[in-house]
């Protein structure tokens, strides 16, 4: 779970203008910062499914969000993948 201080230090990293809390840059930021904390969730608690399946779908929403925006804007795809460190 993100604090909201480091919620708002997420979004200040990758806003496109002052006001920017929902593009898809900012909702790919934080979508990856929830996930590699569940990561590390998920390495202490082998069991727990739950959490297990709620890592699944949020890896799913991040996809799907990462398509959107490689086929609307290919250089903003490009940018958000290097800034935050993904494979593809």
């Amino acid at each position: 779970m993100l604090r909201k201080e480091e919620k708002t230090a997420v979004i200040i990293d990758n806003r496109t203008h002052e006001t920017d809390t929902g593009s898809p840059e900012v909702q790919i930021a934080i979508l990856t910062k929830r996930i590699n904390e569940l990561t590390e969730h998920s390495k202490i608690h082998t069991k727990d499914h739950h959490s297990r399946r709620g890592l699944l779908k949020m890896v799913g929403h991040r996809r799907n969000l990462l398509n959107y925006l490689k086929n609307k804007d290919i250089e903003r795809y490009r940018a958000t993948i290097a800034k935050l460190g993904l494979r593809k």
